[in-house]
C-alpha cells in the first residue's frame, strides 16, 4: 500500500527549493523518527514552510470533479474511488494541515485525486515515507531571466 501525505508549501519555499525537494523529504522523514525536543523543533520547521490546506474549496473540487465518476464515493468527508477494471483504489482524507491518500493496485485511481488537487494549488507536495517517494503535484517551472 502506498501511503502519501500532501502538503501545501509556501510559494516563496516552493520557488527557492525548486529541484532540492530532497531537503522537504528530510524535513518530513526527520519529524516522523523525531522524540521529544527534535519532534517539537521539526514540527515548528514544517509549520513554518506550509500553509493551511482550505478545506472547503477541498471538498467542493472533489465533488464537483470526481462526484459523478463510477466508482467514486464520498463518506463523512474521506472520499474512495474504486477502479474494478484497473484494479486500483484510493482513499483521501483531508485536514487543515495535510491531506492523506492511501492507495493501492494500479496508479489510476490516486492520479484522479492528484489531477483535481494540482488544478487547485501549484505547491503541492506529495510525500510517500514509507517508500521514500517525494515529488510537487504540478512541477514548478523555473524562472527564465532574458
Amino acid at each position: 500500500m502506498r501511503k502519501y501525505q500532501l502538503y501545501l508549501i509556501e510559494d516563496e519555499f516552493a520557488a527557492h527549493y525548486f529541484g532540492r525537494e530532497r531537503l522537504f523529504f528530510q524535513l518530513f522523514q526527520e519529524h516522523q523518527t523525531a522524540d521529544d525536543e527534535l519532534k517539537f523543533i521539526t514540527q515548528k520547521q514544517i509549520s513554518y514552510i506550509t500553509k493551511s490546506v482550505e478545506v472547503l474549496k477541498i471538498h467542493q473540487l472533489i465533488q464537483k470533479q470526481l462526484g459523478k465518476m463510477k466508482g467514486f464515493k464520498a463518506d463523512h468527508g474521506a472520499y474512495t474511488i474504486f477502479l474494478s477494471g484497473k484494479l486500483s483504489t484510493a482513499r483521501l482524507e483531508v485536514f487543515q494541515d495535510l491531506i492523506t491518500v492511501e492507495a493501492e493496485g494500479s496508479y489510476e485511481a490516486e492520479t484522479a485525486f492528484f489531477e483535481v488537487l494540482r488544478k487547485c494549488e501549484s505547491s503541492f507536495l506529495a510525500i510517500d515515507l514509507d517508500h521514500e517517494c517525494y515529488g510537487w503535484l504540478k512541477p514548478i517551472k523555473e524562472r527564465k531571466f532574458i
